[in-house]
């Protein structure tokens, strides 16, 4: 795919890419070491405006960190042997806690994906935060290397946050053999247990076998009837029709 620098379908391959990993290195400015930067391995998952989501211990030195000085950076790579031939990214942006309306939809979604973390947040020691993004540093290979405004990646405005829930339930329920179907077709296995664990404006997210897998749309979908839409049609592609 060949797109210009800083433009809104750069930032959507980036999302697709961030969309597509669970974890990274997250640099925070450390208060125990006078503002050096400290780096620590947190797992993520994207919320439906693109933003990191990150489950947070109150004993972490990250924690500590972020509480006097909230700006970070989140290192994303995909690199498996050479890491320099791999693709990643550098999302640079200030934590946040969610806001309040937001914060259940939040966190079925993080243990939809991490569904273990329910133990920590028992534990009543574990927060939320999201990142919000202030710019990206892109290297897709070589001659790929780009900055990407905060604006070119967030995702497009939808409804599919409110809606996600429903329609994971629904999809699990009565469209197992469509979920089958987008296995076989799309990601070349036939696994034997199939769920539906999310979906956004740019794809959906499945577990197989009890291996995550991302399919992603052909286009944005910002209503859960596009979603719908957009399901019904990678079906009908699936099935040859």
């Amino acid at each position: 795919m060949s797109v210009s620098q800083d433009s809104p379908a750069l930032g959507a391959e980036i999302r697709r890419y961030l969309l597509a990993q669970r974890s990274g290195m997250l640099s925070t400015l450390s208060q125990r070491l006078g503002g050096y930067p400290f780096g620590s391995l947190v797992p993520y998952i994207l919320d439906h405006q693109a933003r990191p989501v990150l489950l947070i211990s109150n004993l972490a030195e990250h924690t500590r960190n972020l509480a006097a000085d909230p700006r970070v950076s989140l290192l994303v790579s995909d690199a498996a042997g050479d890491i320099q031939a791999g693709a990643r990214v550098t999302l640079v942006g200030d934590a946040q806690a969610p806001d309040d309306a937001e914060l259940p939809a939040t966190r079925d979604r993080y243990l939809r994906f991490f569904p273990n973390a329910t133990q920590l947040l028992e534990l009543g020691d574990f927060k939320f935060m999201v990142i919000r993004p202030i710019t990206l540093r892109f290297i897709g290979g070589f001659g790929r290397i780009h900055w990407i405004s905060a604006e070119n990646y967030t995702a497009p405005a939808n409804q599919l946050a409110n809606a996600e829930g429903e329609v994971v339930a629904h999809m699990n329920s009565e469209h197992a053999e469509a979920l089958a179907d987008y296995c076989r077709h799309y990601l070349q296995q036939s696994p034997d247990a199939i769920a539906m664990i999310g979906i956004d404006c740019d794809g959906i997210d499945l577990r197989a076998d009890n291996q995550l897998a991302r399919i992603d749309f052909d286009e944005p979908v910002t209503s859960s009837a596009a979603a719908r839409s957009a399901l019904v049609r990678m079906a009908q592609v699936a099935r040859g029709h």
